[in-house]
């Protein structure tokens, strides 16, 4: 095996999920930034390996979104507000599926 393969292995095997980009797009109309930036800081400190990313957007009409990637992990209009935990879970099970929790999961 060359140093070329080995390291696409590696890379392959450390990055289980396509994106570690989050985005959590929040209503301004509504005031939610404060909910948007604690939800936010508790993803950042649970992910701070695994995250590259984590964007504030903001949006209108009652929007409370949370993306991992290009995909809805939670959508506060069909789901109501998430609890960290939830929004961890989900989160976890697309960036670092083999990750703990630790009391969250219990």
């Amino acid at each position: 095996m060359t140093d070329v393969q080995r390291i696409e292995i590696e890379l392959t095997e450390d990055a289980p999920g396509e994106s570690a980009r989050v985005e959590i797009e929040y209503c301004t109309q509504c005031r939610w930034l404060p909910r948007a930036a604690w939800l936010a800081q508790e993803l950042l400190t649970t992910f701070e390996a695994e995250l590259t990313e984590l964007a504030l957007k903001p949006g209108t009409g009652g929007v409370f979104t949370v993306r991992v990637g290009d995909e809805v992990v939670w959508d506060r209009r069909e789901q109501g507000f998430p609890e960290p935990t939830a929004v961890k879970k989900a989160v976890r099970d697309r960036v670092a599926p083999g990750k703990s929790l630790g009391h969250s999961e219990r």
